[in-house]
């Protein structure tokens, strides 16, 4: 919630504006102007937010920013709006605000904030991804949005991990229907789930099992050459992961790798490593 603090500072200081304003112009708020009546709503609906008055709040945010749209504050009390919902867990409304939000001030400011605000309100609103995959990929659109849009934002930052999560959800849903497909001996449907992992989830952490299954099920079905380079393609990005041990029994059903293999594996793994790492940093070595 730290991402959101600053929203509150935001509504914290407009308030003290305002009552700045009610010093210094009295005769103004006498006369009940539009601007007025728009800061008094705020004021109000602020108020209420701190009190945990949610509805209310959000009444008054909204009212602050029909009565005035062309105030600089209208958009402010829109986003203020939509995340006082958000606070309290009604996501559908917080959505549909976040929406009218963007298509109305599409060049404001704080457009950032609106899509992660959006992109938390479907995260948050996930129940079962395995039923339903909406939320989980109109969060991730957000997300994508915020990540390429505004890079050097807070918020893409923190976007940037939950995506990560989200990749890791969406594969993980890939990856249970391959391993029912191949359980099944659907051996085709199985293929493609797992190649779907490592072509559009490649960051998630289920791509050794994924080329692990491939490598498994090309082998059943006949196709050795196929699997074999499944396998070494697993020994080379993932040399000291236990699926890529357990893939030497798709070869030989009785191998059991010993502690002196087991070590042997794991020293030419990190010679490998250094003699890469060499290679990219020669000016070290020099």
């Amino acid at each position: 919630m730290n991402l959101f603090l600053k929203w509150l500072f935001i509504g914290f200081i407009i308030v003290s504006q305002i009552s700045c304003s009610k010093k210094e112009k009295i005769t103004i708020l006498e006369n009940k102007d539009l601007k007025s009546q728009m800061t008094e709503l705020y004021a109000e609906g602020y108020e209420a937010f701190l009190d945990r008055d949610i509805l209310f709040a959000a009444k008054k945010f909204n009212e602050a920013e029909l009565i005035f749209p062309q105030s600089e504050w209208a958009p402010i009390a829109a986003l203020m709006t939509a995340y006082v919902y958000y606070s309290d867990d009604y996501y559908s409304d917080a959505m549909y605000h976040l929406d009218r939000y963007l298509k109305v001030y599409p060049k404001h400011k704080d457009i950032d904030y609106a899509h992660y605000l959006l992109g938390m309100c479907y995260y948050e609103n996930i129940i079962d991804e395995a039923r339903d995959l909406e939320p989980l990929l109109k969060a991730k659109s957000q997300f994508e949005i915020l990540i390429k849009d505004y890079p050097n934002t807070e918020f893409a930052r923190d976007a940037t991990f939950k995506l990560g999560l989200i990749t890791d959800r969406l594969a993980g849903k890939e990856m249970y229907i391959g391993r029912h497909y191949e359980k099944s001996q659907k051996w085709i449907a199985a293929i493609n789930r797992f190649k779907n992992v490592l072509e559009n989830y490649e960051t998630s952490i289920y791509v050794e099992e994924a080329i692990y299954r491939l490598a498994e099920i090309h082998y059943i079905i006949g196709l050795e050459a196929e699997a074999k380079k499944y396998a070494t393609l697993l020994g080379y990005n993932y040399g000291s992961s236990n699926w890529y041990k357990a893939s030497y029994k798709i070869f030989n059903k009785d191998y059991d790798l010993s502690e002196k293999e087991i070590f042997s594996i794991k020293e030419k793994d990190k010679k490998s490593m250094f003699n890469r790492f060499k290679k990219r940093f020669k000016n070290l070595f020099n």
